[in-house]
């Protein structure tokens, strides 16, 4: 007889290469057809730095992404630095200690029933995170305090075998790019005791953008008019294509595939050119100081327009309207002005204009050179930047008559530095896949609140007074400075404020959540198209869609709130924790409404994951966790009762009754306002026979008909038992009880082994995969199970 075990959603690996004969069941609607499956590839390489899974992590201090690399189980400290002449790029990796979740799961299995999962890989989920920090060039002694406060260059302070007394080892290297490699490579050797091996820029910016399209979901979008519109490239149709980086110049290079490259065009009016007019022209100190200013401009009152040439006038016999630029700065020639006369934000929006309608025109015409359709702009010129997108988009589809489009990168500034990181292991990036990057939001996310340098607050409790100390005044919100840690420098904290953020109002900004990389994920084998698979039913892009749910998600925060603080006790502690949850979810629920692709591309679930995930970050491991347990004992104890019933049907109805009770079941949601009205009118199992008495056939999924024949067969033939079934497990209580251990059952007296697969971590009140061994053996002590 085959033996029920349990896992969590991740491990789905199929043992047997010869096994065929499987079926999956799905909560969620319906009964799956079973489809044969395939043995998933396995990777027997392990290099040296584990990227597989790669996944963008956004700190809510931070301006860039940092990216995690949870498989990382290496002690390893990487550093790698893309020096160019306006900006230093720096690229670190540093490791996070996590629970052994998998192993912790096998032992409960283990321990409650005398078995194991078998031969299925086990994943530590030791591992790490790439972060990503710029530093003005000219300010490159702030960069050299910074590496060595965090003492990165010796492991960092997070390694083990790093001690402050330890010597410096005299061969350390540190990887790095642009022409900054060798210009500074005397003065890192002086401060930091280490060497600089140069490695060259085209291959670092060609890996650095390679790695990005391949493995980050959703990490290239086009912006035409404002509007962000995210694009999945097929890793199959990548190649070849057009990357343009702009930096201080101008690079144009032909991308024909991994280390298949050619520069061929550039220029150097780039942004050293928009950034040093800038400076001259408007008295600005930074790169981003301009940039703000020009969020205020009109270039109308400097440049000559089509309109003004032509008494307000289209020239449509050459398809230019009245609002086209005909010359840059044209006005300042006829106009009896001086500099002081022009506003410095007209002066910074033209010049911004200016420079990104040439970088757009000559991108596309070198396109059209070498019949490349896709264009993908990067660089520390663009930051986001709606004005700068928005411009270089207008340029390219103007002259490619809408043919070619502009795309961009949300790592767009640290394609080098993160090529020379990679260069570090030369393997181990073509088993990236997309499908194992998960992109979470942290709780700060729609705050600005002072640029940070590497990771932001970790301690609870500086994350809780970082959301108390808030203090909202319309959209303007009035931030703390944390104090540097001690032992730094100051840099390890925040920069000098200043102190004052707001909620984002602007959409010149790209918000990168934090890039998670989820060593277990693999595709499902039985998955049609995985291509194409979308687990999110409900598109948010509809904005009548998103406000809903917005608002169903505001409405419901209090009870959330009070039932999160509940799970820990209801003490003064939990209730703080609380209130700051709250407090940040409000900010998340408040920053998509003013800008709905303010996080990139957002289904349904994704917006789920983000309040969990908020949960998590203030200690809220499992809300719901003391009305799953009620649940389930109430559910426990009706089951015998149930089977007895089940057992007195024909072997037909008995299969019908089943798939309608898993249906049935499902319905006991703790996310579903129906379903809580549902719980103040009846028991437990009067409402499970209640919905299970309306589940009326055709279903919206309905594939019953082939199901039974497979399981029952026609006639006097009789169909071999499944060998395996994996059954998809969603809520607590009625859901789990009542619905997919009796079917459970079913398979099991058929021969069938089964496999009750739940998630990793909670939500609402779903059950996981630690909770199943308890639910399984209450069930069999109670003699429930029992065949």
């Amino acid at each position: 007889m085959a033996g029920v075990t349990t896992g969590d959603l991740p491990d789905l690996g199929i043992d047997d290469k010869n096994e065929k004969d499987n079926i999956a069941v799905l909560e969620r609607g319906g009964v799956e057809k079973e489809k044969e499956i395939s043995p998933m590839h396995r990777s027997t390489s392990r290099p040296q730095l584990d990227l597989s899974g790669a996944a963008i992590q956004g700190n809510f201090e931070e301006k860039d992404p940092t990216i995690l690399l949870p498989n990382q189980s290496d002690d390893i400290s990487h550093l790698a630095l893309d020096i160019g002449g306006s900006l230093i790029k720096l690229v670190y990796f540093s490791r996070h200690e996590g629970r052994q979740v998998e192993d912790k799961r096998k032992r409960k299995v283990k321990e409650r029933f005398g078995v194991s999962n078998g031969n299925r890989r086990s994943y530590p989920i030791l591992g790490g995170r790439l972060h990503f920090v710029k530093f003005e060039t000219t300010k490159v002694n702030e960069c050299l305090d910074f590496i060595s406060s965090k003492q990165l260059h010796c492991g960092g302070l997070d390694t083990p075998r790093w001690s402050s007394e330890a010597p410096q080892n005299e061969n350390t290297i540190i990887k790095a790019t642009g022409g900054g490699a060798y210009k500074f490579a005397d003065l890192f050797k002086e401060r930091l005791g280490v060497s600089i091996e140069k490695e060259d820029e085209m291959n670092c910016l060609v890996a650095g953008a390679n790695f990005l399209l391949k493995a980050i979901r959703h990490e290239a979008f086009t912006h035409i008019e404002g509007h962000k519109e995210f694009v999945q490239i097929d890793q199959n149709d990548l190649f070849p294509y057009l990357l343009v980086n702009i930096g201080s110049g101008v690079s144009m290079i032909k991308v024909d595939g991994d280390g298949k490259f050619q520069r061929v065009s550039g220029t150097n009016v780039g942004g050293g050119t928009y950034w040093g007019l800038g400076r001259l022209l408007t008295k600005c100190k930074s790169f981003d100081d301009l940039l703000e200013l020009s969020q205020r401009g009109d270039n109308r009152t400097i440049d000559m327009l089509v309109g003004d040439i032509y008494g307000g006038m289209d020239y449509s016999k050459i398809g230019l309207s009245a609002s086209t630029i005909a010359s840059s700065f044209g006005k300042a020639i006829s106009e009896n002005k001086e500099l002081e006369d022009y506003r410095p934000e007209d002066i910074s929006l033209s010049l911004l204009r200016m420079i990104s309608y040439n970088i757009g025109q000559i991108s596309y015409l070198n396109a059209l050179r070498y019949g490349l359709k896709r264009i993908f702009f990067g660089g520390f010129f663009i930051r986001g930047h709606a004005y700068t997108m928005d411009t270089i988009s207008f340029a390219v589809n103007f002259w490619s008559k809408g043919e070619a489009e502009a795309m961009f990168l949300r790592h767009e500034g640290f394609l080098g530095a993160l090529g020379a990181f990679m260069s570090y292991e030369k393997h181990g990036l073509d088993d990236l896949m997309v499908h194992q990057l998960v992109e979470r939001f942290p709780m700060g996310a729609p705050y600005l609140g002072g640029n940070i340098h590497g990771p932001p607050l970790g301690d609870l409790n500086e994350k809780i007074s970082w959301m108390e100390k808030f203090v909202q005044k319309g959209t303007e919100i009035i931030a703390p400075v944390p104090m540097a840690p001690p032992g730094t420098t100051g840099l390890g904290g925040f920069e000098v404020p200043s102190s004052k953020g707001v909620l984002r109002s602007d959409a010149s900004k790209l918000n990168v959540g934090v890039l998670h990389l989820v060593p277990s994920l693999e595709v499902f084998p039985i998955l049609a198209d995985p291509k194409i698979y979308e687990p999110n039913t409900v598109d948010l892009s509809d904005l009548s869609e998103l406000e809903y749910w917005l608002t169903v998600l505001s409405e419901h925060l209090p009870d959330l709130v009070d039932k999160a603080v509940a799970s820990e006790g209801g003490t003064e502690d939990a209730k703080r924790r609380g209130d700051a949850f709250a407090r940040a979810f409000s900010a998340h629920l408040a920053r998509l409404m003013e800008e709905p692709a303010a996080y990139g591309k957002l289904g349904l679930a994704d917006l789920l994951e983000l309040r969990e995930e908020c949960l998590r970050e203030f200690h809220f491991f499992d809300a719901y966790r003391t009305i799953k347990q009620r649940e389930n004992e109430a559910s426990l104890a009706v089951l015998p009762d149930l089977l007895m019933e089940l057992d007195g049907m024909n072997e037909e109805m008995r299969l019908l009754t089943l798939i309608e009770g898993v249906l049935a079941a499902n319905i006991f949601d703790w996310g579903s306002r129906a379903c809580v009205d549902l719980y103040h009118k009846g028991t437990i199992i009067e409402i499970y026979r209640m919905s299970r008495n309306k589940m009326q056939r055709p279903w919206r999924v309905d594939d019953f008909d082939e199901f039974k024949e497979r399981m029952l067969g026609s006639g006097e033939t009789k169909p071999r038992p499944h060998k395996r079934a994996l059954l998809f497990v969603d809520n607590s209580g009625a859901d789990i009880v009542l619905g997919m251990l009796p079917l459970a059952r079913e398979l099991l007296r058929r021969g069938t082994e089964v496999v009750l697969v739940a998630n990793s971590l909670p939500a609402l009140n779903d059950v996981t995969a630690m909770e199943l061994p308890d639910i399984v053996a209450e069930a069999a002590k109670q003699g429930s199970l029992l065949l």
